[in-house]
């Protein structure tokens, strides 16, 4: 397969993640394989320009009073290149050299005229130029400094930006983070730049260091350098340069039709929104446009909650029966010593309504519509108990509870019914990274309490448990949650907070309609995450096979050179 045909499929793999910036590696992966431009047999080869750099000793470097090492001894060749080419090092083809830092507590050497630059700034800019600080005069005296020159190659050997490169459009100096070189006569910056770029990842692979690792100067010389002709050297730049305005061009293509669809998401789920019927579901499973599954659950779960997502009914028992029925049952709990008396719920002042709640909804404080809001027991987890299950925040993944694996607890017996979990019980997470997700309780095949950092939030009998879940999984709940939530190092939330949440609460029939119908949404939405999620498996996968094809590479996933055998003196592997 040619590049160019590799480039006319990119629709078919533009879904996989990070396509145009993959099609950019490959393009600098085979240019420096040699198998980006055609060679010509009637280009000076790579070992006969390799010789005249280093009998000519490079007058300008020279003139600059610097000097380049020969180390092409000591590399070994990673891959087989072209038969024009030769192995040699990153050392013995320019001079390196880095920077230095003067004292931070002397102001007088900050301020100045000269472009200090540091390992952040590079940024693969081909004409950098400027800097966030500048040293003075005096500053440059008391450092040690390499003085680079326009056209010279940066590359940052520290922390997160090791391999990040540059080309120099203005005289500079630098810090220790950085390493400059002046290449030699026969070798252009543009292709030892796009070389460095290319092997980004393998010199962050070989850094050492824990905190700040770093590839050193001492690997910056003696890395191996694939050296092609100069003639080619001179045609690979030029193709890379055309290759890499077709990527922008393909980028900016992808980010125009990503902001169309955008627009075209936004307006779909207000128009959904507006009108939530059936009818207008293919407003928003449209194939025309990709609204996130985040978002469509989003959306699903608002429309919900404000009373959109199917229709009212005249003839349900309103809910303000509901909390009537609700209070009554409260207060028959406490007469009966089961529950304690709860302190009245403040009336609900107009500003805490989120909207205008439907025909036969109410407005009603969470405290008010439960029968209790509670704290979980403080005890130690052990494996080795198994009579009475202590449930965790962390037994409780994506709504679902292995039980077996749940451990015990020591606990009195007369403590036992205080805490004991039972079925529509819902559990809410007070602190930490999961704070506010909530457990459904539904089955409860063993003998359970809930620990300490949850908080149990049992409903009343007038509350369909499934309608309280999903609205403690609402944008609505959401919003006044992170309101009430205290503690900025460790966000948490207690029971008063959930206590005085306004909860929008609908005739109990309707209830159960709008939990059947989110479900049926949900259950597209899932069908839809489960496409979009095998697209892009079908896109990786191609964008792999085309790159394997392109590169001779194993299907891995990532562009990588292929490893041959031990080589000569200039790195060429041995002829067979």
């Amino acid at each position: 397969m040619k590049l160019e045909t590799f480039f006319e499929k990119f629709e078919l793999f533009a879904d996989a993640p990070n396509a145009v910036a993959k099609m950019r590696e490959l393009v600098l992966e085979l240019a420096v394989q040699g198998k980006l431009v055609d060679q010509d047999p009637n280009d000076e080869s790579a070992e006969v320009l390799l010789k005249r750099i280093h009998a000519a000793d490079n007058q300008t470097l020279k003139r600059r009073g610097l000097r380049r090492m020969d180390t092409a001894a000591d590399v070994v060749a990673p891959y087989t290149l072209p038969s024009s080419w030769t192995w040699t090092s990153l050392g013995s083809i320019a001079v390196w050299g880095s920077g230095s830092t003067p004292p931070r507590g002397n102001h007088e050497l900050y301020g100045g005229q000269h472009t200090w630059l540091k390992s952040g700034e590079l940024n693969d800019n081909r004409a950098l130029v400027g800097s966030e600080e500048q040293v003075t005069e005096l500053g440059l005296k008391q450092g040690s400094f390499r003085h680079n020159q326009p056209g010279d190659v940066l590359f940052a050997m520290y922390g997160a930006t090791v391999g990040k490169a540059a080309i120099l459009a203005e005289p500079a100096v630098t810090n220790q983070a950085v390493c400059g070189c002046t290449p030699c006569v026969g070798v252009l910056n543009h292709y030892l730049f796009f070389y460095l770029v290319s092997q980004r990842q393998r010199f962050r692979n070989a850094s050492e260091g824990g905190a700040q690792p770093n590839f050193s100067k001492d690997k910056i010389l003696t890395y191996p350098f694939p050296l092609p002709p100069l003639a080619e050297q001179k045609r690979i730049v030029a193709k890379v340069d055309e290759l890499m305005a077709l990527c922008d061009r393909l980028e900016a293509q992808q980010r125009e039709r990503e902001t169309r669809q955008v627009v075209l998401a936004r307006a779909a789920l207000a128009r959904f929104a507006d009108a939530p019927t059936p009818a207008n579901l293919e407003f928003i499973f449209h194939p025309a446009y990709a609204i996130s599954p985040a978002d469509l659950r989003k959306a699903i779960l608002t429309l919900a909650v404000q009373g959109k997502i199917v229709p009212q009914d005249a003839d349900d028992e309103p809910a303000s029966n509901l909390i009537s029925q609700i209070a009554d049952e409260k207060r028959r709990l406490v007469a009966a010593r089961v529950n304690r008396q709860q302190n009245e719920a403040s009336p609900i002042t107009d500003d805490e309504l989120p909207f205008e709640a439907p025909f036969g909804w109410e407005w009603t404080r969470l405290s008010s519509i439960t029968r209790r809001i509670h704290y979980g027991y403080t005890a130690s987890a052990k494996s080795e108990l198994k009579d009475v299950r202590l449930l965790r925040i962390t037994d409780i993944q994506n709504n679902f509870v292995d039980w077996p694996s749940v451990p015990g607890c020591e606990i009195a017996k007369e403590d036992v019914a205080q805490y004991q979990l039972e079925r529509g019980d819902i559990l809410v997470a007070r602190t930490g990274g999961t704070v506010g997700k909530t457990y459904l309780v539904q089955d409860v095949p063993v003998v359970a309490v809930f620990a300490s950092y949850l908080i149990r939030i049992q409903g009343g009998f007038s509350i369909f448990d499934r309608y309280l879940k999903l609205f403690l999984e609402s944008p609505t709940y959401w919003v006044q949650l992170e309101e009430g939530a205290r503690g900025a190092a460790q966000p948490n939330v207690n029971g008063q907070t959930l206590g005085r949440m306004v909860v929008s609460l609908p005739p109990f029939a309707e209830q159960r309609r709008i939990v059947a119908k989110v479900e049926q949404l949900m259950a597209l939405v899932d069908g839809l995450e489960t496409q979009l999620a095998t697209a892009r498996a079908m896109a990786v996968n191609l964008l792999d096979a085309l790159v394997a094809e392109l590169t001779g590479t194993p299907r891995n996933g990532k562009v990588s050179v292929p490893a041959t055998a031990a080589t000569g003196r200039r790195g060429r592997p041995p002829k067979a």
